[in-house]
């Protein structure tokens, strides 16, 4: 069993930068992708980020690419999402999630049904 916690979401200004922490307790290691996904009031849970956990390989939903970056911290069980240039489309609610899904497992275009393991999500808020 794997447990996801989120944190250091909150408010910022348009074009500031928040990094984002997903704290994982369990078995976590090699063979999991972490991935990041958001919602929006009225709109589906999408794909943000993910970072495989093993070789540390990331990928990135294009609305975001060039203004986050997925990383993980294996001493800190730990994996990050350090969000730049935010703009205000970037408000919601961000959740962080894990699969096991081999060493070299899919870590871009995650889909939410393909996760197995979510955190409660920590809301971020762009101010324009």
């Amino acid at each position: 069993q794997v447990q996801l916690v989120e944190s250091g979401g909150g408010l910022v200004q348009a074009g500031g930068s928040l990094r984002l922490s997903c704290a994982a307790s369990g078995r976590i290691g090699s063979g999991y992708t972490m991935g990041w996904f958001r919602q929006s009031p009225g709109k589906e849970r999408e794909f943000v980020g993910g970072v495989r956990w093993g070789d540390g390989a990331t990928g990135y939903a294009d609305s975001v690419k060039g203004r986050f970056t997925s990383s993980r911290d294996n001493a800190a069980n730990t994996a990050y999402l350090q969000m730049n240039s935010v703009k205000a489309e970037d408000t919601a609610v961000y959740y962080c999630a894990a699969v096991f899904n081999g060493p070299f497992g899919v870590v871009r275009n995650l889909h939410p049904g393909a996760m197995t393991y979510w955190g409660k999500g920590t809301l971020v808020t762009v101010s324009s």
